[in-house]
Parts: structure tokens; sequence; C-alpha cells
């Protein structure tokens, strides 16, 4: 069941030799033998330890200064070989092939040779083949091979020997090296593949903040090509991405402005005008509006880009700008001026988290007025429905937990990345009356369903009269009833929209 393999030789070739002493001379304690090339091999014998030079067993000398040692059939039939094929079994007595039972390989240090600023031709020359090769191999061939190919792996090894008068690994620690050994090939290539294409790898101004570096891997100009302002940073990038995102929703609305604040709209409003819709949007929070970025669905047109002008903020971004708007927006010398490209975005979302990445399909529900479902006696207005539909857009694009107040296709508020939705709702009040909105006939959304009652009673007592959620509480009856009670008109959709 374990799949015991004896390791009886090894193929030993390292740019590393930090930890090598003990891995060998374990190895050698057990009878394992050792093949093994150049410097590696000069090591190990200076330990004291006989070795059999690659050389030996390919019959054929290292070539091309080193570049060509261990690329022979030789090598990875022993390597490849399956120990249960009698096929193969049989060609490797034909040709004289010894089984390679351990492969051991520490691969030159290609990323550490490009950031230390070194020529092209040292960069080149360490781009490892043979090396890659091997591992590649070993770890295909995981069910008979083990394989070490990094450093760290060496004592990992040396820990599961030790105990043991031979030399043997079971199937899942096999597995476990192989699995290690790809992360290790990926990440390899990866590493050469961005320095080969420098043209997708934008350096930032810096990173999240000023100590940080920070660069952008992709292609910008697919997006939107800059048209004037300073080099782009990290926290830039981060905001464009929301308000990008958040105007593909509103794409074929009338016209819509949004401004953002570390990712989240403090300003949104859709209007017959784009110049009033520009002025709605910094009614909502005209505190938050400065050093933030701007956002429309439409050309910006003079009488826009004047009022634009007044503010300070980070970036503009429209589909096309009137030649005379984009020379007053060029004014102020570091304002990012961005035009749009139609573009089509990848259908997945990547982002880092521990040691791997995290990925998911990109939110793309968009909801619309006949999928709401009522459910109280109360029905929201003709008005208040297209209010619940906007307020659901801009609540899919808000921080979780999140509520957003909504009122004539304008944001009043919202409550932003609190750890209890009450402390939304409350943050979401808090502003719109700091900012003299008025909040009757007013409409609020959540972008998860109401546990308790709660925030239905606080809204009501506002004078909020229109709710829209995604429902799903075991609990949903008492947020009902309570609406029921107040004349309160509440619709679920039945999609949640969290955004962390």
């Amino acid at each position: 069941m374990e799949n015991i393999r004896k390791i009886k030789s090894a193929l030993i070739s390292v740019f590393s030799k930090d930890g090598l002493d003990e891995l060998v001379e374990i190895l050698d304690s057990r009878g394992v033998k050792i093949y093994s090339t150049g410097g590696t091999q000069k090591y190990i014998e200076n330990l004291g330890i006989s070795i059999t030079p690659v050389e030996e067993l390919t019959e054929y000398p290292s070539i091309l200064g080193g570049r060509v040692k261990t690329l022979h059939p030789k090598v990875f039939g022993g390597i490849l070989s399956r120990r249960a094929n009698n096929e193969d079994n049989a060609q490797l007595s034909e040709y004289k092939i010894p089984e390679i039972d351990l492969v051991v390989v520490d691969l030159y240090p290609f990323e550490k040779t490009v950031a230390s600023g070194s020529s092209e031709q040292e960069i080149i020359e360490k781009i490892d083949i043979g090396g890659i090769s091997l591992i590649r191999a070993a770890a295909k061939n995981f069910n008979d091979v083990t394989v070490l190919s990094k450093k760290e792996h060496y004592k990992e090894l040396v820990n599961i020997i030790s105990s043991k008068n031979d030399a043997t690994t079971n199937i899942n620690e096999r597995k476990y090296f192989a699995t290690q050994s790809f992360s290790v090939s990926s990440n390899y290539d990866s590493a050469i593949h961005s320095y080969f294409n420098k043209s997708e790898i934008t350096p930032l101004r810096y990173g999240e903040n000023p100590h940080q570096k920070g660069w952008f891997s992709g292609n910008l100009k697919d997006v939107f090509n800059q048209l004037h302002g300073k080099q782009i940073s990290y926290n830039n990038l981060l905001d464009i991405d929301a308000a990008i995102m958040l105007m593909e929703d509103f794409t074929d609305s009338l016209p819509t402005f949004a401004i953002l604040k570390h990712n989240n709209a403090c300003g949104f409003a859709t209007r017959k005008t784009l110049s009033d819709a520009y002025s709605s949007a910094l009614q909502a929070d005209p505190v938050s509006a400065f050093g933030g970025v701007l956002i429309t669905n439409t050309e910006i047109d003079l009488e826009t880009a004047t009022q634009i002008n007044n503010l300070f903020c980070e970036v503009v971004i429209a589909p096309s700008f009137n030649q005379e708007a984009l020379q007053l927006l060029k004014s102020k010398k570091n304002r990012i001026i961005l035009k749009k490209n139609n573009v089509v975005f990848p259908d997945e979302i990547v982002r880092s988290c521990l040691n791997g990445k995290l990925l998911q399909q990109r939110d793309k529900s968009v909801e619309n007025i006949n999928s709401f479902i009522l459910k109280t006696l109360q029905e929201p207005t003709s008005s208040q429905m297209d209010d619940l539909y906007f307020a659901n857009k801009l609540v899919k694009h808000t921080k979780s937990n999140t509520i957003v107040l909504v009122k004539n296709q304008q944001l009043l508020a919202s409550g932003t990345g609190q750890t209890s939705r009450v402390d939304a709702l409350n943050q979401a009040i808090h502003k719109a009356k700091n900012f003299k909105f008025d909040l009757n006939d007013a409409v609020m959304a959540s972008d998860a369903f109401f546990p308790f009652p709660d925030c239905v009673e606080i809204a009501g007592n506002e004078g909020i009269n229109a709710v829209i959620q995604p429902g799903g509480s075991v609990k949903d009856d008492l947020s009902i009833e309570y609406c029921n009670k107040n004349k309160i008109g509440m619709v679920f959709t039945g999609i949640r929209h969290f955004k962390h």
C-alpha cells in the first residue's frame, strides 16, 4: 500500500552546496551509488565520498562549456523507466542503462542574477536546461523516483531516512517532493518569462506605501491610454481597477459619474447630463472626493471638465474627452488622465494568498428588476424599483460588509468594510445626515442577507421605505414581518455580492 522504493542510486547536480554534506554522507552510509557532475562532483569527492562521474555513465564528455552534461538517454532513461513495466526493463538491459532512484538538483540562481544587475549574457547563462529537465523527469516518475529540487529539501530527505537501515521512501513522500518540484519548475519558468517579456512589466511609482517597490504585470495599454499626468502608482491602479469594474455595469446607462476613494464609491449618480451627474456625485461626499479617482461612462465635455478642474483629484477616466475639456484638465501637471479602451476582461480573478494564489470567476451577475422577488405586502413604487436596481449594482462593487443608501439615482451614502451590518448601516446614515440628505423615501441595499430584523428597523425609523437584499437567512421572516407592519417594501434577489 505504501509503495516503498529503495534508493540504490542517486544523481546529484546542484548549484548550492549548503546542507549537501549531511545528505551525501547518509546516502553513502546506506550504500547508495552516487552519480555527479562538475563542481558538485568535486565537492562530494572532497568529502571523501566516492562517486561515479556522469561522463562514465554516458560515455560522453561534458561539452559546450558545460551546457550539455546530463542530457543523455542513459541519464533520462534511468530516471523515467517504469520499474513495473517489463518493456522498460528490457530496454534498460539492452542499452545498459542503470536505474536512477533519486535526483537531487538545485537550479542556477536565475532571479538573483537578474536582480544583481548582471549583463544579459550572464543572465542567459543562468537559465538552467539540464537541471530543470532532470527535475521534470523525476517528478513525472514519482511513482518510482524521489526528487529534491531545492536545497531546503536536503534536510527533509535526511530526516526521512535517518531512522532506517537503508534509504527508502513511500509513495506519499515521493509525491510530496514531486509536487514541490513542479512548483519550483513553474516559478522558474515564470521568472524567465517575465525577464524576456519586459514590455509586460510596468514599474510603478511605488507599492502600497512609498517604502515598498511596485510593478504591474500585464499590458495596461490594452485597458487605457494615459493622456497626461504623473507615473501611476500601485494604489492608483487598485482604484482604477475598482472604478472601471464599477462603471462596466453602467455602460448603457444615462450619463453616469463615479468618484472613488480606497476602492469604494464615495459619490455616484446618473443624470440626463454629465455635468449634473458629476455635481450630484460630488454632493454625496465632497470631503472624501479630495484626491479621488473619477470615472464616467461617456465623453467628458467642457462644462463638466470646468467643474472637475476645481477639485484636486488623482485620476480622471473616460471613454473620450472633448478637445477643450482635455486641454483644461491637463492644466494640472500631475493629474492622471486616462482614455479607457473597449476591452474584454478575463473571466477569472487571481489574487495572491499565503504561499499561493486564489482564483475565482468574476462576479458578472447583474440582477434585473423583472427578477426581483417581492417579499412584502408593500410594493416599492416604480421610481423606487429603479433606485433598488441602481443600489444593487452599487452594493456589488462596495467592500463587505456594506450597506448602500440611494435616492433618485444618486448615492446618498454607504457603509463600507464593516465587521457588522448594523455598523455599516449606522455609518451610512451618519454620513448621509452629515451631508444634509433627506432619507425619507430613500432605498437601502445590502450585499448579503439580514440575520436579524435590526437593520430594517433602523432604516425604517429614518424614513427609508424600500429595501433590496439577497435573502437566505433562516430568520428572513422576522425582517419581512417588520416591513409588513411598517409599510416598507422589500425585494429579494437571491444573489449575494460579497466583496473582500
